[in-house]
């Protein structure tokens, strides 16, 4: 039964998944842990809670789901909703500080551009450890005495992830397709729907292919489109060529058609991605400065990043970036460095600092706004 409920859930929220999905939270016990039990942490949108618990069956431990208002744990972390209070509240109303001898919290990578580790600890005495960034690293992590490797820091871009965008873009466009067609065009509708399908398929499963010369730079959106759209009406072309037809009024509908759509689809496409700054976020035109005077070679940075763009120089007290032009962007590496050694600057001068990129964190639009004020429960 619990094999059928796991599938469910990864079916039906992949499909909705550009919609919060919460779950309530809480303390849940893994196994049978007992005082010496690792704790772990996740957010509180359904689809992780139910990976995070199948990556986590077999072992004994505690898991916390802080309030992340059913967002996943990277957006709900650079958005604002999974933050220190969201983890102060948890840790002192589950009542976890009675259940374990210890005070380590083992939290989630990606959720480093929202939980400050010096905050928590110093309000609730607890620790964070941050774990690996894919919950199927987890044991591995765990076995490895709670050490990560540089791939169990790094984000990815395989298959199966493509596959989860491509459904979570395809399917509300169906739906809107479907009501569309339904009253104007009835009878493209299964046609439609297919190229909807198609179109969102093709898009992230040959994202490989075209990512490094299509993403990442200026103009970014009308790249993409141009390109997808250009990509479909050359296609257009040979089928009206095989068909030995040509006429107007179909070239008319479904060029206007598959404009919609692709716009949809590449008006945030690097957004989409673990790879990219999202187009809509301003943040996207600053790079992340390393001021080597204040560094102390801690390595807070190189736990964080996502993209392992720092090597850390223990002996020489240092850091670098020779991996800088990977940089997500993100943020977690200022927020972490307790000597604000990092700070987003772009090529005008202009500069964020860190206190603004602790304080502030990014809506949908890429604006930094306000977040809540972190307080003592």
């Amino acid at each position: 039964m619990k094999g059928i409920k796991y599938i469910l859930a990864n079916v039906t929220e992949t499909l909705l998944r550009l919609f919060p999905i919460p779950c309530k939270t809480r303390l849940m016990k893994i196994g049978n842990p007992d005082q010496d039990s690792p704790v772990f942490l996740t957010c509180n949108y359904h689809l992780t809670v139910e990976r995070v618990k199948s990556a986590l069956k077999g072992t004994d431990c505690y898991l916390l789901i802080a309030n992340s208002q059913g967002i996943n744990v990277w957006c709900g972390s650079t958005g604002g909703h999974l933050n220190n209070h969201s983890v102060i509240s948890v840790l002192k109303t589950s009542g976890i500080k009675d259940r374990v001898n210890h005070r380590n919290i083992i939290a989630p990578q990606l959720a480093a551009s929202g939980i400050e580790q010096s905050v928590i600890q110093k309000k609730t005495g607890w620790k964070i450890i941050w774990g690996p960034v894919y919950a199927r690293h987890i044991l591995d992590f765990i076995n490895n005495g709670c050490e990560k490797t540089p791939e169990m820091r790094k984000v990815e871009f395989p298959l199966s992830q493509r596959v989860e965008m491509a459904v979570m873009w395809a399917f509300p466009l169906s739906v809107l397709a479907i009501l569309f067609s339904a009253f104007l065009w009835p009878q493209i509708n299964l046609s439609l729907n297919l190229f909807i399908w198609g179109i969102s398929f093709s898009v992230f499963l040959f994202f490989p292919l075209y990512s490094s010369w299509l993403l990442g730079g200026k103009c970014e959106f009308f790249k993409a489109f141009l390109f997808l759209w250009g990509f479909f009406l050359v296609g257009l072309g040979v089928y009206s060529g095989l068909n030995h037809s040509f006429e107007w009024r179909f070239w008319l509908h479904w060029g206007l058609v598959s404009g919609v759509v692709i716009v949809l689809l590449s008006m945030d496409l690097a957004g989409s991605t673990p790879m990219y700054k999202s187009s809509l976020h301003k943040d996207r035109s600053f790079d992340v400065v390393l001021d080597k005077q204040k560094c102390r070679g801690a390595g807070f940075c190189q736990e964080v990043c996502p993209r392992n763009c720092f090597e850390v120089y223990p002996k020489t007290h240092s850091a670098k970036m020779p991996r800088a032009s990977q940089c997500v962007r993100c943020g977690a590496c200022i927020i972490q460095c307790p000597f604000d050694a990092l700070y987003f600057k772009n090529p005008q001068g202009d500069v964020i600092t860190p206190d603004t990129v602790r304080k502030f964190k990014l809506n949908l639009m890429g604006k930094r706004t306000l977040k809540k004020m972190d307080k003592d429960i």
